[in-house]
């Protein structure tokens, strides 16, 4: 047989099998169509090269959704927001404890997909993501005037002074929410929704709430104003946490990891705190600070009523 005859007959072969093939995939139920009922029920699983929902804008809007992981963090999404859940993926071992959630998401035509421990990793950008990852809406949040604006603004309160590091937000939001300090302020609190950030604070982050601001040089008068006090912490300088009085509403101004708070706040009227120590280390991590500060405030009000 000539070569031109044979890939003839190659070609012929070829064609013979798409048409096939074609008639084989048009013959079997789509889940559009309906399907089995085994079919409908079974949750979805990945095919080679499927982007799972994260390829392109209109399947994964950056600025409006974020990707969630750990156990906590995604369960404490759904107990606080359910219906912000966009979709899920988990593994086998993990499932069984999502029993709910994949109810949930199956009674509200949302997607889950059950991958195996690698291409969960891949999903979720990190090897930390306990069995679990979401694609979730961002959780909203408001400019300093529409906050002062809600009733019953009071209590403690927390701004960040270009604090970025994602495990120190992460310890933030934890100990905020188990302290009752429910509203933290910030130039960027898209920081505060990061992956890492949300993981670390072990469902703490569904207990806060994010003030935007654009300065906070300019945020902190219009708090005084509005009655808070102003706290500052100084490795430096500033009366002993454990001997000052704490007022109830109260701005605890916190600073980045390297520098503290910057000069230009620190001019500004307010409690100067330190933290006492021994001295071995020049000062404490932020985050670490951050939770003394807050259990010192609720001793100090919880003992009052």
């Amino acid at each position: 047989m000539s070569d031109s005859i044979f890939n003839r007959e190659k070609s012929k072969l070829s064609l013979n099998n798409k048409r096939r093939s074609a008639r084989t995939e048009a013959a079997r139920p789509s889940r559009a169509q309906g399907g089995s009922q085994s079919e409908r029920a079974r949750p979805q699983r990945p095919v080679a090269g499927e982007d799972l929902g994260f390829a392109g804008r209109s399947s994964y809007d950056k600025q409006k959704e974020v990707k969630l992981y750990g156990e906590k963090a995604c369960l404490a999404v759904f107990a606080a927001r359910p219906h912000d859940i966009v979709r899920l993926y988990l593994t086998d071992q993990t499932a069984p404890r999502f029993a709910q959630l994949m109810k949930f998401l199956a009674a509200n035509k949302r997607a889950y997909h059950v991958l195996p421990e690698a291409e969960l990793e891949k999903i979720g950008g990190t090897s930390h993501h306990e069995g679990v990852v979401m694609l979730v809406r961002r959780k909203p949040w408001l400019n300093l005037a529409q906050w002062l604006s809600q009733p019953a603004v009071k209590g403690a309160v927390l701004a960040l002074d270009e604090v970025a590091n994602p495990h120190n937000l992460g310890a933030i939001m934890r100990s905020a929410a188990h302290f009752g300090v429910r509203t933290i302020i910030s130039t960027r609190p898209e920081l505060l929704q990061s992956g890492a950030a949300v993981r670390t604070a072990e469902g703490g982050f569904e207990g806060v709430d994010l003030v935007r601001v654009p300065s906070l040089a300019e945020a902190l008068p219009e708090l005084r104003a509005a009655g808070f006090a102003l706290a500052f912490t100084s490795s430096h300088q500033g009366q002993s946490l454990y001997t000052q009085a704490l007022p109830e509403g109260l701005v605890l101004v916190l600073g980045e990891e390297k520098q503290g708070v910057s000069q230009a706040l620190l001019q500004a009227e307010g409690l100067k705190l330190s933290i006492p120590g021994v001295g071995a280390v020049e000062s404490l991590n932020v985050s670490v600070a951050a939770a003394l500060l807050m259990g010192e405030w609720y001793r100090q009000w919880r003992s009052r009523g």
